[in-house]
């Protein structure tokens, strides 16, 4: 059976994601590692149920589990990266609390398709180990001050004194240190959304929900916005409007270049980032090569063709000389720097980077496939001068539909109409 989603295993916890499965994930890893494995989670109330079954797993396999509690899933993949060992984070992202995750990390990298089926295949056949080789679970607390310590040196050269921010933690993994990291480099912070419950992570807050913050951004305040699991950041501008992930990409590619840290003028995008950006890097010698949708099919390109920077519109961005997957926190304190550097305010830098007007309808769908039909493809064909997407999520139940182009209304009939034509020949299937 096919476990392993676009990143990692993820599902509604007790309905796809059962304790049993998370057993039996942590029985696979701890078999094949042989020594030590870091667990982390986020803020969902699933969370510690989950961890308890991972850990039964791992342990009965004869591994040790080295328990970091809430951190982000960066901060994780840190860890796994400098104890040369593998990792197992709960979270489902940006997903909503209903949902979790499982991501296997090792030494620092989520996992190639290849490993992930191995581990499928020892899931179906549990091993347990003698009781004298039972693992044993060791409270990490140096996990938080290692990864601090990791970001303190990088950035020590730093400072935010006089940038006042709005941080919205999403009541997600970033909640406690985050904040206490930028305020390190000199910021004035306001922190929004920091009280998780475990049922009010993304729960209309964080990147997903960043129109929420706006009354927030006031007398020359910028908004920070993390993602539940805290491996994305976007950013509102003294206005209140999103500087999103293509904007940063645009912004930081131009500083990385003047420092001399872009490698080969490249930067790494997938098919939804906006063609504005790619003028503009262009406009400013720099490359642009396109993935399929998913930061792994980001990192994968990068790691091919030795390129820096790469990511996603939605905030989940790399920057390979500094972390081995998107980092929030990274994020941030790139694009601050930059706008340290500038001497600018986001609110201009923003307008040097164009974004043509982009539609995103989500279409909740019984079948996926419905996409692919021959009514879709006629549809798509007969559209000129606007750039459309349609493609499956990889983690829920909808059908994606993206138009772009150069006027926001038409793009948005277009858009409406693809829809209905997809929400139509899924009610006929039914």
């Amino acid at each position: 059976m096919r476990y392993f989603g676009t990143d990692g295993i993820r599902g509604v916890v007790n309905e796809f994601l059962t304790p049993e499965l998370a057993f039996r994930l942590g029985n696979a890893v701890g078999n094949m590692v042989n020594g030590k494995v870091f667990i982390a989670k986020d803020t969902r109330n699933s969370g510690d149920m989950l961890e308890a079954a991972l850990i039964a797993g791992i342990t009965s396999a004869g591994a040790d589990v080295y328990r970091c509690g809430i951190m982000p899933t960066p901060a994780l993949a840190l860890i796994t990266k400098l104890e040369d060992a593998a990792g197992i984070m709960i979270s489902a992202s940006h997903n909503p609390p209903e949902y979790n995750g499982l991501k296997v990390i090792m030494k620092g990298y989520k996992l190639p398709d290849s490993l992930e089926e191995r581990i499928e295949n020892e899931m179906q056949n549990v091993k347990y180990n003698s009781f004298e080789k039972v693992g044993r679970v060791i409270d990490y607390k140096l996990a938080e001050e290692e990864y601090f310590n990791y970001i303190k040196e990088l950035y020590k050269n730093l400072d935010l004194s006089g940038l006042k921010i709005v941080m919205d933690v999403a009541n997600g993994a970033t909640y406690n240190l985050n904040p206490k990291i930028l305020e390190y480099f000199g910021a004035k912070i306001e922190v929004v959304n920091n009280e998780p419950d475990g049922f009010n992570i993304n729960k209309d807050c964080g990147s997903t929900h960043p129109e929420n913050i706006k009354n927030y951004i006031v007398n020359g305040k910028i908004g920070v916005l993390h993602d539940g699991d805290g491996d994305r950041c976007i950013f509102l501008d003294e206005n209140g409007q999103e500087f999103h992930g293509d904007k940063i990409i645009g912004l930081t590619a131009l500083q990385l270049k003047k420092e001399g840290r872009l490698k080969n003028d490249k930067v790494v995008v997938t098919i939804l980032s906006n063609i504005g950006l790619e003028r503009f890097l262009n406009e400013n010698s720099i490359d642009v090569v396109r993935t399929k949708v998913g930061d792994r099919y980001v990192l994968e390109e990068m790691l091919k063709e030795n390129i820096i920077l790469g990511g996603e519109r939605s905030g989940h961005i790399i920057y390979l000389d500094r972390s081995t997957t998107g980092d929030g926190l990274i994020t941030a304190l790139e694009t601050l720097s930059a706008v340290v550097n500038s001497g600018k305010r986001l609110v201009e830098l923003s307008k040097l980077i164009p974004d043509y007007p982009q539609v995103m309808i989500n279409v909740k769908v019984n079948d996926k496939e419905v996409y692919k039909s021959k009514e879709v493809f006629e549809k798509l064909k007969s559209i000129k001068d606007y750039r459309v997407i349609v493609r499956p999520s990889g983690t829920e139940p909808v059908v994606r539909v993206l138009v772009e182009g150069p006027d926001m209304d038409e793009s948005t009939i277009i858009a409406n109409d693809i829809a209905d034509l997809i929400k139509k020949l899924d009610n006929k299937k039914e």
